[in-house]
Formats: C-alpha cells, sequence, structure tokens
C-alpha cells in the first residue's frame, strides 16, 4: 500500500502496543510467545525479533560537560509488528514499495538540569525506501529512523539523534558483561507463562561526546544504560502501567526495579528486579525484597497526570536503603504527533547506605499510566 493520510490513525492504534512492549490483541495468535529462556546469542540478538510482536532498543544516560553543568538524555526506538509471520506469505506479488508488516518509531529526550528544561522530539515511519529499519553486517546492527541511530558494534554503541532545539552523539563502551534479566533473559509480566518478554542490558556504559543545546555544543562525559526488550503477550489484565528504575551505584553495583501497578495501587506479583554487583553477577529479587514509597509528588501543568518525583528505596536482603530524587521535576514525555500517550522519562539521583556504608548515584525512571491507564482505549 502507498503512503496515505491515515497513517497517524494507524501508528497511533499499533504504537500502544509498542510501547507497553507486552501489548496484544487477538492478531497476535500468529506471533511467537516468549515462554522460557531466551537464549541470547550475540551479536545476532541485538537486531530485530520480527516474529515477536514488539521491541525496544532503550538508551539513558547522565553526563556532564567541562563546566560541570548536568544533563539526562533518552534515545529509544520501538519496533511494532503488523501481521504474523503467516500472513507475511499471503500478501501477492508484486510487492509495492510502501508495503511493510512494521512500524518504527523513536523518541529522544535531553534534560538539561543546569537550564532547568526538558527537550523531547519523536520520529516515525515505516521501514521501506531507507526510513526506517535494522541493518546486520557482520558483528554490527544499525537501528535507524530518519537520520537518528544507534549502532551496535562490538567495540560499543553509537547514538546520533538530531531535532529543532538539540541533538546528540555519544560513544558508549561497556564496562560490565550484558545482563541477563530474569531466568536467562525470561522475564515474567503475569501469571502465565507466555506473559513475559525476553530482556538483557548493558548497565554500565562510559558515555563520551556531544550535546548540542540551541546551537551550543556541549561535550560530555558520564554513564549509560542499555535495555533491549521483545515480547508478544498482553500485560495481566487490570495492570495501568508500571514504575521502572534503572539505578547505576557508586560501589560499582547497578540495581533495575520494575513494578506492575494494579489501577487500585497494589502491585502485581510478577513485579521484581535485578541487582548486578561489580563482577557482573546479578541477584534476582522478588516483590517481597522491595520497599518503594513515595515521598513527594509533581503535577504536571501540560496532562494533569500526578507522578511521584522522590522516593524512598530500601532491598531488604542488600540492605541497601536509599532517597531517590528527580533531578527535574518536568521530565514528561508527550506524543500527540503518533501516539498521544503520555509518560514521564527521567533523569534522578539517588543517596543512602548498603551495610551502613555511605552510597550514592545516578540513575533513570519510567512512569506509566499516570496520566492514562494503559488499557485505556486509543
Amino acid at each position: 500500500m502507498g503512503p496515505c493520510r491515515h497513517d497517524g490513525l494507524l501508528i497511533r492504534t499499533v504504537f500502544l502496543i509498542a510501547f507497553t512492549a507486552f501489548g496484544a490483541t487477538a492478531a497476535d495468535d500468529g506471533f511467537k510467545q516468549v515462554t522460557g529462556p531466551c537464549r541470547f546469542s550475540f551479536p545476532a540478538d541485538h537486531g530485530p525479533h520480527t516474529d515477536y510482536r514488539t521491541e525496544w532498543w532503550y538508551y539513558t544516560g547522565n553526563v556532564t560537560d567541562g563546566d560541570n553543568r548536568r544533563f539526562g538524555f533518552q534515545l529509544t526506538f520501538f519496533r511494532s509488528g503488523l501481521r504474523p509471520p503467516d500472513e507475511r506469505k499471503q500478501w501477492p506479488d508484486p510487492a509495492s514499495a510502501w508495503r511493510t508488516d512494521q512500524i518504527y518509531l523513536a523518541h529522544a529526550a535531553i534534560s538539561d538540569i543546569g537550564g532547568g528544561r526538558h527537550l523531547q522530539a519523536e520520529r516515525m515511519a515505516r521501514p521501506v525506501l531507507s526510513m526506517a529499519g535494522v541493518g546486520q553486517v557482520g558483528g554490527m546492527v544499525t537501528i535507524h529512523l530518519h537520520g537518528w541511530q544507534a549502532v551496535i558494534a562490538p567495540q560499543g554503541h553509537r547514538l546520533q539523534a538530531s531535532a529543532d532545539a538539540f541533538a546528540l552523539a555519544l560513544d558508549l563502551t561497556s564496562d560490565k558483561p550484558v545482563v541477563m534479566h530474569g531466568d536467562g533473559g525470561y522475564s515474567r509480566k503475569g501469571e502465565s507463562s507466555e506473559r513475559a518478554s525476553c530482556y538483557y542490558s548493558f548497565t554500565r556504559l562510559k558515555a563520551a561526546g556531544t550535546l548540542t543545546v540551541d546551537g551550543n555544543h556541549h561535550e560530555v562525559q558520564g554513564s549509560a544504560w542499555m535495555d533491549h526488550e521483545f515480547s508478544t503477550a498482553p500485560l495481566q489484565p487490570g495492570i495501568a502501567g508500571w514504575d521502572w528504575f534503572g539505578l547505576q551505584l557508586s560501589d560499582r553495583t547497578e540495581l533495575m526495579i520494575f513494578l506492575l501497578r494494579h489501577g487500585d495501587g497494589t502491585l502485581n506479583p510478577a513485579s521484581g528486579g535485578t541487582f548486578v554487583a561489580p563482577s557482573g553477577r546479578t541477584q534476582t529479587l522478588r516483590p517481597t525484597d522491595l520497599r518503594i514509597q513515595p515521598l513527594s509528588h509533581w503535577t504536571s501543568p501540560h496532562s494533569g497526570a500526578r507522578y511521584p518525583v522522590k522516593w524512598r528505596v530500601a532491598v531488604v536482603p542488600l540492605d541497601l536503603e536509599l532517597i531517590l530524587r528527580a533531578n527535574l521535576d518536568d521530565q514528561e514525555m508527550r506524543t500527540p504527533k503518533s501516539t498521544n500517550l503520555v509518560y514521564w522519562e527521567g533523569s534522578v539521583q539517588a543517596k543512602g547506605t548498603r551495610n551502613e556504608k555511605a552510597i550514592d548515584g545516578l540513575g533513570y525512571v519510567e512512569l506509566t499510566g499516570y496520566a492514562q491507564p494503559f488499557d485505556a482505549p486509543m
């Protein structure tokens, strides 16, 4: 099919699925299900998994320039399958140059902490005519969309994105081995076995490069985090959204927590997380290991959503207690040009103790379902 003005409606419809990472419709019966250990093989699994409905490559980080001005950044690419594998085989020939069974979307943002503002942009395209897609050559994987790209190579990652008010060009090198969450990357998101994703991370990446804000170039250094996740199955019924925490602490440990929230504020028992030791060894965290309490909130003047922006976090078996604070209250992402979804994605700082020793750190927090439950109709 050729380009048409209905593309925006199509993308908004499928992106609710793509953004939740575990969304689905009845058409998902033909997509492959995640039901057990993912048995990742790299570099191949840095690439796309088009037999599954949804997928994302997600980068966040905290950096400073030579004047000690602080920034956070986000760059995320989403892929959503429109047709399961068997249906693709039924398409007539000859194929149109515009025909596609996938949609790609991307979000980018810079939190200018020193300047007290959050800059954001979005892109979307079909993976046709070189507008978007994923290329794999040898050991290198390139995810791209309208000039934005993430390159994953054996020697590191390269990020590039530009918008009207900002741009980023960063080189990332891994300081730790890749982390498999859950059971060999099999991360449960509900009660049944197929309510799950394949999920791995680079939890500590050295970051260096350039951020450009309003035409001013800032040479920066710092640390970054990368997630790659794919799935087909829906979220457990009744889950309105989630809180995700990715923290890099000063003792060279990392902490990932995801809280799946019901509409009444209680947590689904599939919630949990991963602790990464300095050696890279991982420890899976259960909901009973976690004590997380919001301490203050911010109400968005843009959407009216009320988000927590300060938390008390305790991980009982690690004797770890932290106070997290948003580095900016307003780090709300709004995507009216593509999805009409609203979420909070922001830079945070941490201070506390582990085994009664002082500890601090930086990270990112993602908050979804506060402006609108994710099971609401589009």
